[in-house]
């Protein structure tokens, strides 16, 4: 009996081995559309890319566990914060499989093979002296209920650098920039809402500076070898053109990696020193032989995916880490950044009900396969791109329907139609006066080879977009050629039409599961096949003549266009946002008339005070004068009880 256990995947000597890595998902929130394409559909994409390239492939994934916004959400919660990474780890897991991501391994961080790795990372780090103890300011709650050294994110208040009004106490969400608590205006305590006082305390320092030359050395290296997104690019060379500092990478926290020094007993380490080990680690927990992957930087090849937020991790902190273990260690060598997928010209907000998320995509009856496309389709590679109703019901009745779905299910219902499912004698070869067929072949080869070379370098929304020329040459194939008066009058050259364009339906089933894996098993059900490798040629004969295919069936659906303004307001944000935000906007209205009559007021109030002064006394009689009544604010009050403040430019959740 075979055993269900699957292989485990390995590199293989003188193969082109390929590491993928997505951006560890963080565990206090629900994903939505824009971090779905971000980090996780997008590796995902590239990951079935390479296997379907017959490469060793590894994908491999995880919920980053540790840290502040852990133990900040689980007080919220009234839960543990291991209770609350169970939760939201199984949340994270059931979405991304329903959007069909395959990972070969999703973990987590809160494990021993983390704690293990970290920790050795940390003492080699010590050991060759790049870690460093400092006595540093922080801030320490003194509420009775409370009493404790607050980490950066439990410390919020306003940017002294925009002006941002809710940026946390380790980096502004609106702005970018990395921040001290210290540094707020109007700091307050996330827990209590008291303001914090500065103490000293002791913590271990990451001497970023001392690695600095090492850093930009694999940097220029690296970056131009593995072909890095410009903004990754960009990212990178601004924090080393500013000067990297020493940073603190512990935390006074119960949750997280215990730092293995004496006397640092109550302290963690940070998260955003431990989250990029989390793949390694996560490697481990998925086999044992874990440093095949992450210690042969000869036969491995290692791509990162992620949100541009998450590009200095990735590229300072993480290889800092490496490079000072002196330990050898596979490195990045091509990174992929995106930037953010907004929501009809505004932001996801999970708080407010704007936008669609991963938990609700599934409650709308739209199959897996249209999401992916659509959002690979509008992928934000060089710029902010917009989920928009409208587009995305234009692109699966256009093209995913009218083009893509036309040619194979028209071709395979002629074929089950006329000749009872089995694939007629055709040649490849065959010449005719009426069509260029050897013309037509050079024309799939040119787009197949445009594909490829896309996808090798990781331009996914490009590919996508010839992966739907490859469908348009196919109903060109078929344009006036395959009905019933060309298979009487024309018959050699109709059966040529079918068998090329049965052939050109198996590759696009391997040239579009990247993309629609859904979409491609089903292809290959109706042609009575299996997934082939996505090859440098098109085999235009691969599909024999006298082989048997399956029955036909739709690879999509219509979406009534009706449906667009449904969803619009169903997912435009729930009603009684909508109504806290209009009542916000016309307190501040009413507020900044107000103050403008306060003004005008005042001004009279000098100018007649000024014209009293020059007028002579008439007698000492003192007279009763009008007493100027307080203006009554006869609606009541004008506050709503929700507050509005202004969010990052960052298309997050709330």
């Amino acid at each position: 009996m075979a055993s269900s256990t699957p292989k485990v995947i390995l590199p293989e000597k003188g193969k082109k081995n390929i590491l993928i890595t997505s951006a560890l998902p963080y565990v206090n929130n629900v994903p939505h559309l824009g971090n779905i394409i971000g980090s996780l559909l997008s590796a995902d994409v590239f990951s079935r890319y390479s296997k379907q390239r017959n490469r060793p492939t590894l994908y491999i994934c995880g919920t980053d566990e540790y840290g502040t916004a852990t133990e900040t959400k689980a007080l919220e919660t009234k839960q543990t914060p291991q209770e609350l990474c169970d939760e939201f780890h199984h949340k994270h897991k059931a979405i991304y499989d329903w959007f069909e991501i395959g990972f070969d391994y999703f973990g987590r961080t809160t494990t021993k093979k983390q704690t293990e790795i970290v920790q050795d990372i940390f003492l080699k780090l010590h050991k060759n002296g790049y870690l460093e103890e400092r006595t540093t300011t922080q801030p320490y709650c003194e509420h009775p209920d409370h009493k404790a050294f607050l980490a950066d994110r439990f410390v919020e208040g306003t940017c002294p650098k925009c002006q941002y009004d809710d940026a946390r106490g380790d980096q502004c969400d609106k702005c970018g920039n990395l921040l001290d608590p210290l540094e707020l205006i109007n700091p307050k305590c996330k827990v209590d809402g008291s303001t914090p006082v500065p103490r000293d305390t002791t913590h271990i320092f990451l001497l970023l500076d001392k690695l600095s030359p090492k850093v930009t050395e694999w940097f220029e290296k690296s970056s131009q070898e593995g072909l890095w997104s410009s903004n990754g690019v960009s990212i990178t060379k601004s924090w080393l053109n500013r000067g990297l500092e020493g940073r603190s990478i512990t935390r006074d926290l119960k949750w997280g990696v215990p730092v293995p020094l004496e006397g640092y007993e109550n302290k963690v380490i940070y998260v955003w020193f431990d989250a990029c080990i989390g793949y390694p680690s996560i490697t481990a927990n998925y086999t044992d032989e874990w440093e095949q992957w992450w210690r042969n930087p000869e036969d491995v090849k290692l791509y990162q995916f992620m949100g541009k937020d998450n590009t200095p991790f990735h590229t300072v902190i993480f290889p800092a880490s490496q490079l000072g273990t002196d330990d050898k260690w596979t490195q990045l060598n091509t990174l992929s950044t995106t930037e953010y997928l907004n929501y009809e010209t505004g932001k996801f907000s999970k708080s407010r009900g704007v936008g669609v998320f991963g938990d609700t995509a599934q409650e709308i009856g739209i199959p897996p396969s249209v999401w992916r496309y659509y959002l690979l389709a509008s992928r934000p590679e060089t710029g902010d791109t917009q989920f928009l109703w409208a587009d995305f019901v234009a692109a699966n009745n256009n093209e995913l329907l009218a083009n893509f779905g036309n040619f194979c299910n028209r071709v395979i219902k002629f074929v089950n139609a006329k000749f009872e499912g089995v694939i007629p004698e055709f040649s490849a070869s065959y010449a005719d006066d009426t069509f260029d067929f050897p013309g037509w072949i050079a024309e799939v080869n040119a787009v197949l080879k445009e594909y490829n070379d896309l996808m090798e370098g990781v331009h996914l929304r490009a590919g996508v977009k010839k992966l739907m020329e490859l469908s348009s040459k196919g109903n060109n194939l078929l344009q006036y050629r395959l009905d019933n008066a060309a298979l009487a009058e024309h018959p050699e050259r109709t059966k040529t039409v079918v068998g090329l364009a049965l052939n050109l339906c198996s590759l696009l089933a391997s040239v579009s599961s990247p993309y629609m894996p859904a979409t491609a098993k089903s292809i290959t059900e109706q042609l009575n096949t299996q997934l082939a490798f996505i090859p440098d040629t098109f085999e235009a004969e691969a599909l024999k003549s006298g082989h048997k295919i399956g029955k036909a069936a739709y690879l999509f659906s219509r979406i009534d266009e009706k449906k667009i303004a449904e969803w619009k307001e169903k997912y435009g944000g729930t009603q009684a946002s909508r109504a806290a935000e209009e009542a916000a906007k016309k307190k501040k209205q009413e507020d900044k008339e107000r103050k403008k009559a306060r003004k005008a007021e005042k001004k009279a109030a000098e100018a007649a005070a000024t014209t009293s002064a020059d007028q002579p006394k008439i007698d000492g009689t003192v007279k009763n004068l009008p007493i100027r009544q307080k203006v009554l604010d006869t609606e009541g009050p004008l506050t709503t009880g929700a507050s509005v403040v202004p969010e990052s430019t960052a298309p997050k959740s709330d």
